[in-house]
């Protein structure tokens, strides 16, 4: 028989009690009334929605998401721009690859998205951002 149910529950509950403390809040007593206050902390971290960005974009489009070329968290949620392989070409340079908007909520969720530039992976952008 297998212990690991009750050994990973027994950690899930020490990380729960030591990340309670960093913040500065009583350890849980098991009071099953006891009600969670709603924490900044409780936002997914960056790099978290990171990576639940590039899967959720892959997994509706079917594509590859290769990189995030930016990211930012706005007042509505995040919101990212993702690299991905559209077309994959030899030699590897001549593939096609498609820059996305990527829109998520606070939990990090997407809620939408929209390809806004697509180029060939040995291209470098014609213009500059600015106009120089």
């Amino acid at each position: 028989m297998s212990n690991t149910k009750s050994t990973a529950q027994t950690q899930d509950s020490r990380n729960r009690r030591s990340h309670d403390e960093r913040r500065g809040e009583p350890r849980d007593s098991g009071n099953p009334e006891r009600k969670e206050k709603p924490v900044a902390d409780d936002r997914p971290r960056p790099m978290e929605v990171l990576r639940e960005a590039r899967a959720q974009l892959a997994e509706l489009t079917g594509m590859t998401a290769e990189s995030v070329s930016s990211f930012e968290q706005t007042e509505d949620g995040w919101s990212l721009e993702v690299e991905v392989l559209e077309l994959e070409r030899v030699p590897d340079t001549m593939s096609l690859m498609a820059s996305y908007q990527v829109e998520l909520d606070p939990e990090g969720q997407l809620t939408g998205y929209r390809r806004v530039r697509r180029y060939e992976r040995g291209r470098a952008d014609s213009h500059r951002p600015g106009g120089r």
